[in-house]
């Protein structure tokens, strides 16, 4: 069974006369391929394809398709597929292209649990024009969480090594310190280390709140599922750059080592880039997002109700932050209000920005094609509220010991105040902070540095990556870094014993 396929150009067009589909992709040259787990094995695929009956298309549907023959194995008449070769990742995965010419299939080919096409070909719609993207949803949801998995392998890897590895000695006759003790490799892993907790936390949250949608759209309250499609788009991508990016830093953080195969970075890069552009290349999940913000910024300024977590849009917006101390700069609500109104500031701003566009004169596609800067932004600062809000709301509402809880509110405080020096330019543009709070911010980051440190190996160890897992000599558990590297287990276990053996016969 393949994957779902999405043939935008692929159109699925009802016979009433024979009661089947006729699906068809255009000519060869103008073939969008689509990757799916279909190039040497799939039998059958489900195929969303552009559904059109008496004469009217109704967008995008899904099709459950035999491919192959189950006889031999071959493609089916009027199918072309086929393995697209190597990539960059992945390689175990049969990643294919597939076409149509004029192939039918059965009415019932048609999954029909939302829309249905009857015999005479009459079309009812779902209760949620959405509804066709809910496996899109499921999807992306799971990917947050695999953006915390391989984000989270990486700092471990480059966590233990970087306690292990030790260089330049600072007293003459002293021993060298970790190379962990020094604040620029500090400032390289745990923002990284933060993140992967937040995103670890951003996950489970977002995969509940999904079962929740699902209960509710199974009771025939399909009123959130808007908010959750945009929701896990932007998160997709704001989780999955940020591990990429991390996953690179933690390779050139364990210097010559990280480009060793035995390092683990080779594979585990070759199996999260793809995460940016599977599922929705990056950028256009960033702009699903701003589109539904731009709809919500539009309702709150009629002064209409918005769910969920867009109810921010609604409140009217603070004015400059109150911390005064850097004590004042750790407190959580304070944290988490500065991005909310980060947050609020940036998609307000995208949607003046879209609304003086079109008051030039610009149809409105022109107009969101000259704003994708500031609706860019808006998206990406509206996810990393969620995330923000979301860690601090995990630290506050879950059960813990008080040991544990100190440790997560260090992190948690580092993430945001990290995301608020980084992103300085943002807190600083309508005067919300000021300089001498932003020098106050930059030296709290360096004092966090000294607490993560503390706890930074019992941090990555806490992720419980068994060695076997990990596959990284770097990163191993018991720190023989450089025995694991240059003497391969097998030697021990057979290759000394059996030479021990033919010494001892001569």
């Amino acid at each position: 069974m393949g994957t779902f396929i999405r043939g935008l150009e692929t159109t699925a067009t009802y016979d009433p006369t024979t009661e089947e589909f006729v699906l068809h992709t255009p000519t060869l040259s103008a073939l969008k391929w689509w990757p799916g787990n279909l190039g040497k094995t799939v039998t059958h695929a489900v195929v969303l394809a552009q559904l059109y009956t008496r004469g009217k298309c109704y967008g995008l549907h899904p099709f459950i398709v035999q491919l192959r023959s189950l006889e031999n194995h071959e493609p089916l008449p009027g199918i072309t597929l086929g393995d697209i070769g190597p990539k960059l990742g992945y390689q175990s995965n049969d990643n294919g292209f597939l076409g149509f010419d004029h192939v039918r299939i059965p009415r019932r080919g048609m999954l029909m649990k939302h829309s249905q096409v009857s015999p005479d070909g009459s079309y009812t719609k779902p209760l949620q024009q959405k509804l066709a993207y809910g496996t899109m949803v499921f999807v992306r949801v799971n990917l947050v969480m695999l953006s915390s998995y391989y984000l989270s392998q990486a700092v471990t890897i480059a966590v233990r090594y970087s306690a292990v590895r030790r260089q330049t000695e600072q007293i003459p006759g002293g021993k060298e310190p970790q190379i962990l003790d020094y604040r620029s490799q500090q400032l390289k892993l745990f923002p990284y280390l933060a993140a992967a907790y937040a995103f670890t936390f951003t996950g489970w949250s977002t995969r509940y709140r999904y079962m929740e949608v699902q209960m509710e759209m199974n009771d025939g309250n399909m009123e959130a599922l808007p908010e959750l499609h945009a929701l896990s788009a932007g998160l997709k991508a704001f989780t999955s750059y940020v591990a990429n990016e991390g996953i690179e830093v933690c390779r050139l953080s364990c210097g010559g080592h990280g480009y060793s195969q035995a390092s683990g970075f080779p594979e585990l890069y070759g199996l999260a880039t793809p995460l940016v552009t599977y599922e929705g290349e990056n950028t256009v999940m960033l702009l699903q997002t701003a589109r539904y913000l731009m709809k919500c910024a539009a309702t709150a300024k009629r002064g209409g109700g918005l769910p969920g977590f867009v109810l921010y849009l609604n409140q009217r917006q603070k004015g400059q932050c109150p911390a005064r101390s850097e004590s004042d700069l750790l407190d959580h609500g304070l944290l988490s209000d500065a991005f909310e109104h980060r947050a609020r500031r940036t998609v307000m701003d995208a949607a003046q920005q879209i609304d003086s566009e079109v008051a030039k004169g610009n149809p409105q596609h022109v107009a969101w094609n000259n704003c994708h800067i500031y609706l860019l932004k808006a998206a990406s600062a509206h996810c990393h509220f969620y995330v923000v809000q979301t860690f601090v709301k995990y630290i506050n509402d879950t059960e813990m010991s008080d040991a544990v809880r100190d440790v997560l509110t260090s992190l948690c405080q580092f993430y945001a105040l990290h995301g608020i020096w980084q992103n300085a330019g943002d807190f600083l543009q309508d005067g919300y902070m000021n300089g001498k709070q932003l020098d106050m911010v930059q030296s709290l980051v360096g004092k966090l540095l000294d607490k993560i440190r503390i706890n930074a190996v019992a941090l990555v160890d806490a992720f419980d990556f068994r060695d076997e897992l990990l596959c990284s000599k770097l990163g191993k558990y018991d720190g023989n870094v450089y025995e694991a590297m240059y003497v391969h287990d097998s030697y021990y276990k057979y290759l000394r014993p059996m030479m021990q053996s033919s010494k001892a016969k001569l």
